[in-house]
């Protein structure tokens, strides 16, 4: 691909490409079906989907960088059938070590710039999770507001730790300029959460749910991740049985739930970045983190493929039509036939992204509160 920015400067090929197609996978995997870089950078503009790997963790409670967990995730990853041969492929390798930290995060975002810029989605499997801020920064030269999901049994506002995994949202929200336009924090700890943090999202028209909430009725989380553009999973949202690994919870997201919410990231028409983050190789030491990390991006890819199958709302042939009434408000709820997805129309004639139970409240007179809160938020 041209390199006007000399992309490969920041990217190098990992171990796993030597003797690749032939010698470690079968017909079918990933492996054999992904344009790797193989000492040649891939031409974006000829994948769907870019893997990328950054072993950046000098941000987070190691001092160190390490390629070898993107490397695990990959290896799992490589070994999964690819069921949906026409999404195509391709894998940057890994981002090479800046000095600093700040040379690292400037390599990612110059990178996934470049992804976004030719059209493709990027997935990132990093080190710690302050590398969401040089995600969130690949959004800068569009100039363009997004909306924003991050997965995580914390909020990361800690303005009293000095570990930047543990307070980059608090740059990401406040920072100036701000492309947020709407942030969802999705599948927080009660207990691991300051009541005051929850407090300020609030007063800001920020989205948070607890745990308990995504777990009693995950399909809800699926028109919250509709919108976004860009979304962050930090590993340690899932429980220790799932995904062991350091200070890891007896309680959180299963594999299922994980991989269910990765469906959904992929099904969002204009997310074009999803990232895993957090996954230390050295405490996986049965490999069932990496081989769940990897499933996720698998999901990912076939949330991709069902994105492919929604018509757009303006064909109306394609979407069943209910008009009803509450709170004296006249609206219209649409399904899709394809996928059976909802939206509602707002005052501004835009349509929310929206579920059967808010069509169902609105029946039943009751004000949906995803309503009320994009009205808050104007």
């Amino acid at each position: 691909m041209d390199d006007p920015f000399r992309i490969s400067d920041f990217l190098m090929p990992t171990e796993l490409y030597s003797g690749l197609a032939s010698d470690r996978y079968r017909d079918g995997q990933i492996g054999r079906c992904i344009a790797a870089n193989e000492g040649e950078l891939p031409d974006f503009r000829e994948a769907d989907i870019v893997l990328v790997g950054c072993g950046e963790r000098r941000g987070g409670d190691f001092a160190d960088f390490d390629v070898s967990g993107p490397d695990a995730v990959r290896r799992s990853l490589y070994g999964l059938y690819h069921w949906h041969r026409h999404i195509r492929l391709a894998d940057a390798g890994n981002i090479r070590r800046g000095e600093t930290l700040s040379d690292t995060l400037a390599a990612l975002k110059t990178v996934v710039s470049a992804i976004l810029e030719a059209g493709a989605r990027a997935v990132i499997i990093g080190g710690s999770h302050d590398l969401t801020l040089a995600q969130y920064e690949a959004y800068r030269p569009q100039d363009r507001l997004i909306d924003v999901a991050v997965i995580d049994s914390r909020l990361d506002l800690s303005t009293d730790l000095p570990v930047k995994a543990s307070n980059f949202l608090m740059e990401m929200l406040t920072g100036e300029p701000n492309l947020v336009r709407h942030y969802s924090h999705i599948a927080f700890q009660s207990y691991l959460v300051n009541p005051e943090m929850l407090e300020t999202m609030d007063k800001l028209r920020f989205d948070c749910f607890r745990l308990g909430k995504v777990r009693e009725d995950i399909e809800e989380m699926e028109p919250v991740l509709r919108d976004c553009r860009m979304a962050s999973f930090d590993i340690g949202a899932l429980q220790y049985l799932s995904a062991p690994q350091p200070d890891g919870l007896p309680d959180g997201l299963n594999g299922e739930e994980a991989c269910l919410l990765a469906s959904y990231a992929g099904m969002a028409p204009r997310l074009d970045s999803f990232a895993i983050y957090g996954y230390d190789a050295a405490s996986d030491s049965h490999g069932l983190a990496a081989r769940q990390a990897a499933q996720m991006v698998w999901y990912f890819i076939d949330g991709v493929r069902r994105a492919g199958e929604e018509a757009p709302v303006a064909e109306t042939d394609d979407f069943l039509s209910f008009h009803t009434a509450f709170a004296e408000i006249d609206t219209t709820f649409l399904q899709s036939r394809r996928t059976g997805r909802w939206w509602m129309r707002m005052p501004d004639g835009s349509w929310l992204p929206c579920s059967r139970r808010d069509y169902l409240r609105a029946c039943d007179n009751e004000l949906p509160e995803r309503w009320l809160r994009a009205q808050e938020r104007g």
